[in-house]
């Protein structure tokens, strides 16, 4: 059994057990997350495609943290003209633990 679920404007795969790494969502660790964008869901020959969404499959998951990710190093320069400009940005993502994917 999978799905296909979208968040933060990315799909993933998932199926029960799946750890997956998600833009930040609000939340603390342990909290229970239910995901409602799901696009695709597949269970031996049973498959259901959305058009966009599927409002009848239910994801739900568990915060297992919220992080951030290495730093990215970002660095403009024009030559000959004395200008140069270093700048950093890390991204912020949460730990997703998928407890169950069900059909309703």
């Amino acid at each position: 059994m999978y799905a296909i679920i979208r968040s933060g404007g990315k799909q993933f795969k998932i199926s029960p057990g799946d750890t997956i790494k998600i833009e930040k969502i609000p939340g603390e660790k342990g909290d229970p997350v239910e995901m409602k964008d799901v696009l695709f869901y597949a269970e031996g020959e049973n498959v259901l495609t959305g058009r966009p969404m599927l409002p009848n499959v239910r994801v739900v998951g568990e915060i297992l943290g919220q992080h951030r990710a290495k730093k990215v190093i970002i660095y403009k320069k024009k030559r000959r003209k004395g200008y140069d400009k270093k700048t950093g940005h890390r991204q912020s993502f949460t730990s997703l633990k998928i407890k169950e994917i069900a059909l309703q």
